[in-house]
């Protein structure tokens, strides 16, 4: 189907027509991008789900197109502002994997467009509604991931000014949280700082001062604690807020547990006081614990022989890990470690598996890990810290759950669902390799068992 961007239109049409049957308007914006379906509708236009017919794959983008309902001269020139900003915004900031990119902005039939990455997943305001309340290890988790996202932005520095569940996708294909809708962006000079603007952003979400048109970098803060809340109580934020009291009374609506740590770092970006609240993303990372080390510049180390006393090639492992693509990486040493052991079929590894396991395939896999983490991940890594908790050969559950703790795959006590871990080179040492004991290699109280072996294993 091919979607008429005539407002007054919107006819739809088959995916090759070029003029729409019903109005005669041109169906392809800039000879290249054709909408199928509309996405939704705002207070600045609409939005279409659309396809690249310039490249072969015809990949899916997102058209934006301006169609402002607010009137009279001065609304419409601001809402003309905030849509030409949006494109410029995307623009400075370049490409960012948690980030939507811009492929272009143009004017076509007396209208402004805007082309985008299209992000296939739900937003956290249809996830809260299909799935309840967010459980204190999602909203973790959530933090754990969007935070780097918004002190990039900052960076830049930007001021986001319109953070809420409807502006955050978790994104289908890797479960990473996306930041989209930059139509408020601020630029947070010196100078623009100082002036009061004009005031944008979602009722109930949007910092005291930002109210007053004058955000900053805590303001977006702010608006991520709400966000929080609202997604740990299934509350509207007016419900969670006591106008008599000036005060937030969100745990009043609780039905998950939260801990202290987490509800101090919410009850902290919430203050209405400015300087009371975090300043900076970073400083709500560290209180949470979910800072990371310095990342070292990678030292050369020589090439590594691929080694398999079963004939194994790790070449298609090798390259996961050189580009940097660790969870591609992580399935990749899963898939090996299954052929060597014959166990594809089955898909899960036995301790006897781990006991009888060519000590040649087991150092190459470490090896690799080892070198194209700079000395970070690898099984060899993860035996030495399992070692000095106190792990033995012998599950004990004690050490295992230190264990987990200590290389991130447990969260206030309570173990991380793989699509909730990080592939990337903020986690804790010793963080990965670890689909082995999450998916297909081991499985259940087997398991732990089959893990405590492997760290356990002579030949690391």
């Amino acid at each position: 189907m091919s979607q008429c961007l005539n407002p007054d239109c919107l006819q739809p049409n088959s995916k090759t027509t070029i003029f729409c049957q019903k109005c005669g308007s041109k169906l392809l914006l800039t000879d290249r991008y054709r909408a199928l379906k509309i996405l939704g509708q705002g207070g600045f236009g609409r939005t279409f789900l659309a396809v690249d017919e310039h490249k072969p794959s015809q990949p899916y983008c997102v058209i934006k197109q301006f169609l402002p309902q607010a009137q009279g001269t001065n609304n419409q020139q601001k809402a003309e502002e905030l849509f030409q900003q949006e494109a410029i915004q995307l623009e400075q900031l370049g490409k960012h994997q948690q980030i939507p990119e811009l492929f272009a902005y143009f004017i076509q039939d007396h209208r402004q467009y805007l082309v985008q990455e299209y992000i296939e997943g739900q937003n956290l305001a249809q996830e809260l509604a299909q799935s309840g309340a967010f459980s204190e290890t999602k909203i973790v988790n959530l933090l754990g991931d969007l935070l780097p996202v918004l002190a990039f932005i900052h960076q830049k520095p930007l001021i986001h000014r319109d953070i809420k569940p409807e502006n955050i996708i978790r994104r289908k294909s890797d479960n990473k949280f996306v930041l989209v809708d930059f139509g408020a962006a601020k630029a947070a000079t010196r100078t623009a700082l100082a002036v009061t603007g004009t005031v944008i952003g979602s009722a109930g979400y949007v910092a005291p001062e930002q109210a007053l048109g004058k955000p900053t970098f805590a303001s977006d803060l702010y608006s991520l604690g709400v966000t929080c809340i609202h997604l740990l109580t299934n509350k509207e934020p007016f419900d969670l807020f006591d106008v008599s009291e000036g005060d937030w009374v969100w745990r009043d609506y609780l039905t998950v547990k939260v801990n202290n740590t987490l509800g101090q770092v919410l009850d902290k970006l919430l203050q209405q006081g400015t300087k009371k609240r975090f300043q900076t993303a970073q400083e709500v990372l560290e209180a949470l614990q979910l800072t990371e080390k310095p990342i070292s510049p990678p030292t050369p180390q020589p090439d590594i022989e691929l080694k398999s006393a079963k004939g194994v090639n790790y070449e298609q492992l090798e390259q996961f890990l050189k580009a940097g693509s660790w969870k591609e990486a992580d399935e990749e040493t899963a898939n090996k470690m299954l052929e060597v052991a014959e166990r594809t079929k089955e898909g899960w590894l036995r301790v006897e598996d781990i006991d009888k396991f060519p000590c040649e395939d087991l150092r190459t896999i470490d090896q690799l890990w080892v070198k194209y983490s700079n000395g970070r991940f690898g099984f060899s890594v993860q035996k030495r810290i399992y070692e000095s908790l106190g792990g033995t050969l012998s599950y004990e559950e004690k050490a295992w759950e230190a264990f987990g703790d200590q290389v991130g795959w447990r969260v206030y006590g309570n173990w991380l669902y793989y699509d909730q871990l990080r592939f990337n080179l903020t986690v804790k040492d010793g963080h990965l390799p670890l689909w082995g004991y999450w998916g297909r290699v081991v499985a259940g109280c087997g398991g732990w068992l089959s893990g405590a072996a492997l760290l356990s294993h002579r030949d690391l």
